[in-house]
């Protein structure tokens, strides 16, 4: 059985999906727990940890335990979470992810924590019921896409869609029954291509998709845990318990620390040379490769502004570096006011800058929250799964950022749209710049308010420790 000593401090164990976008939350949270005087195990693969150690803030209370990733046929060989493989494969690493099963549940019946908080491994109630551990479902995505998406009325699973009731891309294109009212939430038709494709595949060694692996696990799990807030997803998060039936417990968004380490020098000594809040930052997280002809189309459109621009972005596929991809002529005619880099950058650091004025972002979650704690007015360009409705949410729920238009049926861009809405929230007297100006002040004064993080954190160990006795 777990630990009954002490009901005011409990002992948690992590086990998230192997990517940097889930661990870091993951360890972010445990952060938080460890800062209670709760105790904290954490599954990680092995290499990945001397990643994670500097973020340990309390490793007298935080451990990892180190997995070994097993290789799977078509893996690069070494391949251990999401930053290594192409989003292609990303199935298989979901194998080598399952094939650690029994590993994770030694580890649990050896440890027995209390509570066992995982995001994909769905598997892992049927591990910790006979072993008397509370399992957590804890999701680092946004509780719209997950409310959107992945709820039993939502009907993805394999019976439905073999019955051909509904044409998927169909149903996809409407919120499930019973969805919160009025929430701007909505797919074009090349998202929901994207998406339909990514819910519904198998996954190969449990036969299940990875609508019904997420469904399925949070059926299952005891309680279910949100890295959000009320304040930006209160209704998805009602409806979320409503389908459900069980707890959902809020954390807070997790905001990012604030940056310790100064910003690189060569690139502050760049952004130096420009005047405050001129300069545009493009990011798309670590895990998204833009083809050749949207990286330049893209890198066009910044040119096109003539505004200064820093540009972190990996290769277009099929190119070794971004200088090999870069358009004709482009780096002669941007010299001296436009970077492109394809290596990694402290990206807290460049929102803080006082030249930085606009964020364009692929609103990933975490990007989505830097995005919304910075000074920075935010442009969105969503590729793919919850970055599309995170985006809706920013646009539609908030009014605190402007969308790149884009082709309905492929989400083609132009230089022209990249070109055009950026001068839509920089150039002074638009409308659109005073509105969405003016909205993301208001809401990032309620997120940076010192006890906001703190009261949803207290509210949430509060709950587990009520969970844990009842």
């Amino acid at each position: 059985m777990a630990n009954t000593s002490n009901r005011s401090i409990f002992h948690v164990a992590m086990h998230p999906w192997f990517a940097m976008g889930h661990l870091t939350p993951f360890l972010h949270l445990s952060n938080k727990l460890a800062e209670k005087g709760h105790k904290v195990s954490f599954f990680s693969p092995t290499k990945t940890i001397s990643k994670l150690k500097p973020l340990n803030l309390h490793p007298n209370l935080i451990t990892f335990y180190p997995l070994v990733v097993p290789h799977v046929d078509g893996l690069p060989h070494g391949a251990e979470t999401m930053s290594d493989v192409h989003i292609s494969i990303s199935h298989l690493l979901t194998v080598a992810f399952y094939l650690l099963k029994d590993h994770v549940q030694s580890l649990l019946h050896n440890l027995k924590p209390d509570f066992v908080f995982y995001d994909f491994a769905g598997w892992i109630p049927s591990f910790t019921r006979p072993l008397g551990i509370k399992s957590v479902h804890h999701t680092v995505v946004s509780a719209a896409s997950t409310a959107y998406l992945v709820v039993p009325s939502r009907k993805l699973d394999s019976v439905s869609i073999s019955s051909g009731d509904d044409n998927l891309e169909t149903k996809l294109m409407n919120p499930p029954p019973g969805f919160p009212p009025n929430s701007p939430l909505k797919l074009h038709t090349h998202e929901v291509r994207s998406i339909s494709w990514f819910v519904t595949r198998p996954n190969e060694h449990l036969g299940l998709s990875f609508y019904e692996q997420l469904t399925n696990s949070m059926k299952e799990c005891d309680i279910i845990s949100i890295r959000t807030c009320r304040e930006i997803e209160g209704p998805y998060c009602d409806y979320m318990q409503a389908e459900y039936g069980k707890p959902v417990l809020l954390t807070g968004p997790g905001l990012p620390e604030k940056a310790t380490q100064p910003l690189e020098e060569k690139w502050a000594k760049w952004l130096d040379g420009f005047k405050s809040g001129s300069v545009l930052y493009c990011a798309f997280g670590s895990e998204w490769v833009l083809r050749k002809d949207q990286f330049q189309e893209l890198v066009l459109g910044f040119e096109l502004t003539g505004m200064p621009f820093f540009v972190a972005l990996k290769p277009p596929l099929g190119a070794k570096t971004v200088e090999e991809a870069l358009p004709q002529g482009f780096e002669e005619r941007v010299r001296g006011r436009g970077v492109v880099h394809g290596g990694w950058v402290q990206q807290p650091q460049i929102l803080a800058h006082p030249s930085v004025g606009c964020f364009v972002t692929h609103c990933g979650f975490g990007s989505m929250w830097e995005a919304l704690m910075s000074h920075c007015q935010i442009v969105l360009m969503p590729h793919l799964g919850d970055q599309f409705l995170n985006t809706r949410i920013l646009t539609g729920d908030l009014k605190v950022g402007v969308e790149v238009e884009r082709r309905e049926e492929d989400g083609w861009f132009t230089k022209e749209n990249v070109c055009s809405t950026v001068k839509s929230v920089m150039d002074e007297g638009s409308e659109i710049r005073a509105e969405v100006k003016a909205n993301h002040a208001k809401l990032r004064e309620i997120l940076s308010n010192e006890d906001f993080e703190s009261s949803y954190i207290d509210s949430f160990t509060n709950k587990l420790q009520e969970l844990l006795i009842s």
